[in-house]
């Protein structure tokens, strides 16, 4: 692991984040998740220079699309330099939705 995913992970690990329990170097189908926790189906990459501009990594993301899964991806220097707002992206990602409001039209009031 690098040193942004160190980080990270010694946030995520042991169902710190919300309960939630997060794996790290998980397979899904052909690809590797860096970070992926399968009840929210929510899939973390922690990336470095190399991955400014790379088509593997938009098919990547396509794949997991198709496959219900949402992906959140970061920096290194994020991670390391703003730890606390990328475990606040983290926690907003996992939050259930708000309940929607009844439509007037279909009886709410």
């Amino acid at each position: 692991m690098t040193d942004a995913e160190r980080r990270l992970w010694s946030h995520l690990r042991q169902d710190q984040l919300n309960g939630l329990r997060f794996r790290r170097q998980e397979p899904v189908g052909p690809y590797v998740a860096d970070f992926l926790c399968w009840p929210a189906r929510l899939v973390i990459e922690v990336d470095g220079g190399q991955h400014a501009s790379s088509n593997s990594d938009v098919t990547r993301d396509a794949y997991f699309a198709e496959n219900a899964f949402r992906v959140l991806r970061f920096w290194n220097n994020e991670v390391l330099s703003n730890t606390e707002g990328v475990l606040a992206a983290i926690v907003a990602a996992l939050a259930p939705s708000a309940p929607t409001q009844p439509s007037p039209k279909m009886g709410g009031r």
